[in-house]
């Protein structure tokens, strides 16, 4: 895809290896959202920090090769780089083991982070980064610095708590987590409600946030966008692996809606994308412009109510 960098976007976070039985391959949520945006046209920045190892500079090579910028990803010899064993079940869906403390848990905050954030037209954040106090303390620094603020629920038990949760959701713009995750979290905070629509709009009152999106694996997503819902019921896709499925959703879905695309197209299109990668290996499959406009003209299951 030809790149035009209207865009740009800040990415803060996990890096490292996913580790499968049989191979390894370099991801976390942050990261694959930053490869997705990049390959959409938007000029990317990653904020991280790797070891000193053969792991880190993998990493750092293979994002140079694919122009996300490493400028701001950070060297420690103190750490290894972060690895996750990742375990796939018969259906495709993934477990994790991640490895505590990795270099990316001890994020130092500079000044450059701070300009570069300020200037970013979209800032991605994680609640996985929070688990470690120097990272959450860089991240809640320069969260006030950001301009549009996308927060990615990603919950990894022991790694988070409801206030930290909580206190991310206050800051964020947009909020995206998965049907459980928002089961899980509008029970925590207290939440009457049984039905789905009705705690999307409770979590959204409760956090003054007017976008929330909650995926629902292979039947699709929904939109909560300025007190309106959009639907999509999901395309077919034979699932290899979930792997770094929910970051490319949310990477086109961000980016489409910020290109000025309806909230319906936007949502079409990132359920498309978020099935594609569902059904390859890995989390950062390249797929063409083409190939997603033949795949949802052949699969029309969206549903607007």
């Amino acid at each position: 895809m030809e790149k035009k960098y209207t865009l740009s976007a800040v990415c803060f976070g996990e890096v490292l290896w996913d580790i499968f039985p049989t191979h390894k391959k370099i991801g976390g949520a942050p990261l694959n959202v930053a490869l997705r945006m990049n390959s959409m046209g938007v000029e990317t920045t990653m904020i991280s920090r790797v070891g000193d190892d053969e792991n880190g500079k993998n990493i750092l090579s293979f994002l140079n090769d694919q122009e996300v910028t490493t400028d701001l990803i950070q060297i420690t010899e103190e750490y290894k780089t972060g690895a996750v064993h990742v375990m796939i079940n018969e259906k495709g869906n993934a477990s994790y083991d991640i490895l505590y403390p990795s270099a990316w848990d001890k994020i130092i905050e500079t000044e450059m982070m701070e300009k570069v954030t300020a200037e970013a037209d979209v800032f991605v954040f994680g609640s996985l980064a929070c688990r470690d106090e120097v990272t959450r303390t860089t991240l809640n620094k320069l969260l006030g610095k950001a301009k549009y603020k996308i927060f990615d629920v990603n919950l990894r038990a022991p790694y988070y708590t409801t206030d930290v949760l909580n206190e991310l959701m206050l800051k964020a713009d947009f909020i995206k987590l998965n049907d459980e995750e928002l089961r899980e979290i509008s029970s925590e905070l207290g939440s009457p409600y049984n039905s789905f629509e009705q705690n999307i709009k409770f979590i959204a009152e409760k956090t003054n946030t007017k976008q929330v999106c909650v995926t629902k694996g292979e039947f699709g997503a929904v939109l909560y966008y300025n007190d309106k819902f959009y639907y999509n019921s999901g395309y077919f896709i034979k699932v290899v692996d979930t792997v770094g499925a929910g970051d490319s959703f949310l990477a086109s879905l961000i980016i489409r809606l910020l290109r000025g695309k309806s909230p319906q197209k936007s949502l079409n299109y990132a359920c498309a994308i978020g099935a594609l990668v569902a059904g390859q290996e890995g989390a950062n499959p390249k797929i063409s412009e083409k190939v997603i406009s033949d795949y949802m003209k052949i699969e029309k299951k969206s549903i607007k109510k």
